[in-house]
């Protein structure tokens, strides 16, 4: 009876689900933390015209960041993260194939190492930070869908202390022009200037500029009794929209750091990030009265700021 209970007890163990398994830095030392320059979800933004020409309400690229940058001086050897082969993806681009479900893609590396080869974690050196970017992207995908490396479980070490900002709230009319909130009437876009600040200090041109952050959430309360539940505008904790729900996501006024209009690129500029909370909020479904917009911004380690 004995050999029978610790046999059920071992059965039940293996039925259990896997968890997700965690992998160290790409770059030594593989169990520190190391500077991020950019967050998965931060919006990437390349303007077809100029900022004279109001580029900024005209079309282009408008993607969300599908990984994380880690910063590293330009030369730094960058190393597999995990056992697996190596399949390419373009002049500066790596896919490591894992044997389970799951593909890491490096990018701005110089790569050394050839298609097919086998490559072990911590061992194998995949290449070096291509100049002059000064980082190395790491984008995870798991059974087909890109994933956030900074979630627990994943990318470790990794530690995050810092509270996002929310520094304003916006309201607009129907044509994007603010509206002052004393007074309102009809139906209009409601807009959260909200980031985050990165856990570590980024060497260069990116010190200082803000990421994304992992949760945007907001309600509508009345004399302290919620009249609008909470509501989602952004959630990248764990994975990504589609690229076409961009500017659902992301309110226009939008753009990355560093940002580029036309054919400028405006270097160690910070970017701008506006969540869209409500594109077509009609006052009238409310009662004539005083209400309180609170805005919630939250990182994947769960410090939030509120506004």
């Amino acid at each position: 009876m004995r050999h029978r209970l610790l046999l059920s007890i071992v059965l039940a163990a293996l039925a259990l689900p896997a968890a997700a398994a965690a992998y160290p830095w790409p770059i030594k030392p593989f169990d520190r933390q190391h500077p991020v320059r950019g967050n998965f979800g931060d919006p990437r933004t390349v303007f077809v015209a100029d900022v004279s020409n109001n580029g900024i309400e005209g079309p282009g690229s408008f993607t969300f960041h599908q990984g994380v940058d880690i910063a590293a001086p330009d030369g730094t050897p960058i190393y597999a993260i995990a056992d697996g082969r190596i399949h390419y993806e373009g002049a500066a681009t790596l896919n490591l194939v894992t044997r389970g479900a799951t593909t890491f893609q490096y990018f701005h590396i110089v790569s050394v190492v050839g298609e097919g080869q086998r490559v072990i974690a911590r061992q194998t050196v995949l290449g070096y930070v291509q100049a002059p970017y000064g980082h190395v992207h790491i984008t995870e995908i798991r059974r087909g869908h890109v994933v956030n490396p900074l979630q627990r479980g994943h990318l470790m070490p990794y530690a995050d202390h810092t509270r996002p900002t929310v520094a304003r709230i916006l309201v607009e009319n129907q044509n994007g022009i603010v509206q002052t909130p004393r007074g309102l009437c009809g139906k209009v876009q409601l807009v959260a200037d909200a980031f985050d600040t990165p856990p570590m200090r980024v060497p260069g041109k990116f010190d200082g500029l803000p990421v994304a952050p992992a949760l945007v959430t907001w309600t509508i309360s009345r004399n302290a009794k919620v009249v609008i539940k909470t509501r989602v505008a952004a959630d990248f904790r764990h994975r990504l929209p589609p690229n076409s729900r961009f500017w659902d996501v992301y309110a226009r006024g939008t753009y990355q750091n560093d940002t580029r209009f036309g054919r400028a690129q405006y270097a160690s500029t910070p970017g701008r990030y506006l969540f869209l909370l409500a594109p077509r909020f009609d006052t009238k479904t409310l009662r004539n009265g005083s209400y309180l917009v609170t805005v919630r911004a939250t990182d994947v380690r769960g410090n939030t700021g509120t506004r």
